[in-house]
């Protein structure tokens, strides 16, 4: 399970004084340059390191042929991902650069939400370069490189989802200027991290926080415990999120082209009003709710 945080609502003056407000950041950001990028250095991990990435990525493999959407099995295939030690970061950039004209920037951890935002708008991925301790194998408190590149990068080499993920970047001005961080942020972890999709009558993952776990991907698909409602763009940014266990609502897709479409509304009015209301409590079921049931069919509240 990876406990993803939320970010921050807002901005400080300087990259400095972000890292400031951070109680402790795991990453080494004393060489990344002003937008957080840096080397990756990929002769500076351990032959421990490597093995790590081997073993992580077997078992998420046989995970994700059991139950990740046909896109994202797709988009490992595209970029011939590294099975046995963590991938070149321009190697990969390469691929993506031909396929979706997307690339990927190493930084050094969580970074601010302008420097992320603007990193998406120009089709820039920010994969962290660390990974996680032998310990932590099964629960990780920040994201490293293995959910940032084995959960995120398949998917950029899918154009209607690298442009949605694009579009959601030049979002981020506005949601700043609006004090609306958070509500965008809803939209990213429900549809990005936590996402799945409907595929000939069945339930898929997408998401990068289920696919880079070794138990939640399976939950999300094939468990009675959480509700699946469909996706709605309003319900998806008005609804609160867990941090620190398995997601209890998951939003479905008929297809990407929902989000990609979803990105065309002013967001504007939808920031006023949600700023205005609570946010709907995870468990919570409203009135023109679709549920999605396990084998895919819909009932309407």
């Amino acid at each position: 399970m990876l406990d993803l945080q939320s970010p921050p609502t807002v901005q400080p003056a300087s990259a400095q004084d972000w890292l400031a407000t951070q109680e402790k950041l795991r990453g080494d950001y004393s060489t990344c340059a002003a937008d957080f990028s840096m080397a990756q250095d990929l002769g500076a991990y351990t032959a421990a390191e490597h093995d790590l990435w081997r073993r992580l990525f077997r078992r998420q493999s046989e995970v994700a042929k059991r139950f990740a959407a046909s896109a994202f099995l797709s988009g490992m295939k595209n970029l011939d991902m590294s099975a046995d030690r963590i991938p070149d970061f321009e190697e990969a950039s390469k691929r993506l650069r031909q396929l979706t004209g997307w690339e990927i920037v190493a930084v050094p951890g969580l970074i601010p939400d302008d420097a992320f935002f603007r990193h998406l708008a120009h089709r820039r991925f920010p994969v962290t370069v660390w990974i996680r301790e032998e310990d932590e194998i099964d629960y990780l408190v920040e994201p490293d490189v293995f959910h940032d590149f084995f959960g995120h990068v398949p998917l950029l080499t899918q154009p209607i989802f690298a442009d949605y993920l694009q579009e959601y970047g030049r979002k981020g001005d506005e949601a700043m200027a609006m004090g609306a961080t958070k509500i965008l942020a809803r939209l990213f972890w429900y549809m990005v991290e936590f996402g799945l999709i409907q595929e000939n009558g069945a339930i898929k993952a997408y998401g990068a926080g289920m696919l880079s776990s070794a138990t939640e991907t399976e939950f999300s698909v094939a468990s009675p415990k959480p509700q699946r409602l469909k996706f709605d763009l309003a319900r998806v940014m008005g609804t609160d999120f867990r941090i620190d266990a398995f997601q209890e609502t998951y939003f479905v897709l008929d297809s990407y082209d929902e989000l990609f479409a979803a990105m065309s509304r002013d967001f504007a009015p939808l920031y006023r009003q949600l700023l205005a209301t609570p946010a709907i409590p995870v468990r919570a079921i409203r009135v023109g709710d679709t549920i999605v049931n396990i084998a895919g069919a819909v009932n309407h509240c």
